[in-house]
């Protein structure tokens, strides 16, 4: 029983990293415009690289399609979690399961290991474990873009600021064993890993923002 409880993780771990490898964005930009969207700005298949590559082409359809794009790169790392927990997978697993979609999406092995930088997936893998956190990060999210109208510096507050809130909600307030990272597998490190790796795809990013250089997309 032991061997086939973690044979099933591991089929959801490839399962996992192979759906969040869907390049959403590529597929919508190639599929209705023909546009190679690894060629176009940062190179990212991500919503604000799907509004990059549109705006001048197609200015009434890019935001439709960046927010399809991020919708659609979050629900299917949400999908693979879910999945995971209606089958009755461990908390760790689930954990586990939420990090391989973010790096799927990041290095999709459909486009050579190259991907977007991971935030939407992130959003949407850890929205039903740690759902408070979550929404207080898209909160912060939205009002960052809302006030600076830059992409990657709302991305990364609203990432970092979901995971700062797991090292205090769990401990001010009582929450459901079920939503609250303590009590699911007593650590933070899978989120200190999604942060890393968040952080990592954001370094140009982050050197155009110290630079005054990052340009503004929302």
């Amino acid at each position: 029983m032991e061997f086939f409880s973690n044979y099933i993780n591991v089929v959801f771990y490839v399962v996992a990293f192979l759906v969040g490898g869907i390049p959403f964005g590529a597929l919508l930009t190639r599929i209705f415009y023909g546009i190679n969207l690894q060629e176009i700005g940062s190179g990212s298949t991500g919503a604000t690289n799907v509004y990059r590559a549109l705006k001048e082409r197609d200015s009434k359809k890019a935001k439709l399609f960046s927010i399809t794009t991020l919708i659609l790169d979050a629900t299917k790392g949400m999908i693979v979690v879910l999945v995971a927990k209606l089958c009755g997978i461990p908390f760790g697993a689930q954990w586990m399961i939420a990090i391989l979609a973010i790096f799927g999406h990041c290095y999709s092995p459909y486009l050579g290991f190259k991907g977007g930088k991971g935030v939407s997936t992130a959003i949407g893998s850890v929205i039903l474990l740690i759902p408070i956190e979550g929404i207080l990060g898209l909160v912060v999210w939205g009002v960052v873009g809302k006030i600076f109208k830059v992409s990657s510096l709302s991305s990364l507050l609203g990432v970092l600021s979901g995971i700062i809130l797991t090292f205090i909600i769990p401990y001010v307030f009582t929450i459901p064993d079920s939503i609250n990272v303590v009590a699911q597998i007593h650590s933070h490190t899978p989120l200190i890993i999604i942060g890393l790796l968040i952080l990592y795809t954001h370094i140009p990013n982050i050197k155009r923002l110290f630079s005054g250089q990052e340009s503004k997309v929302i």
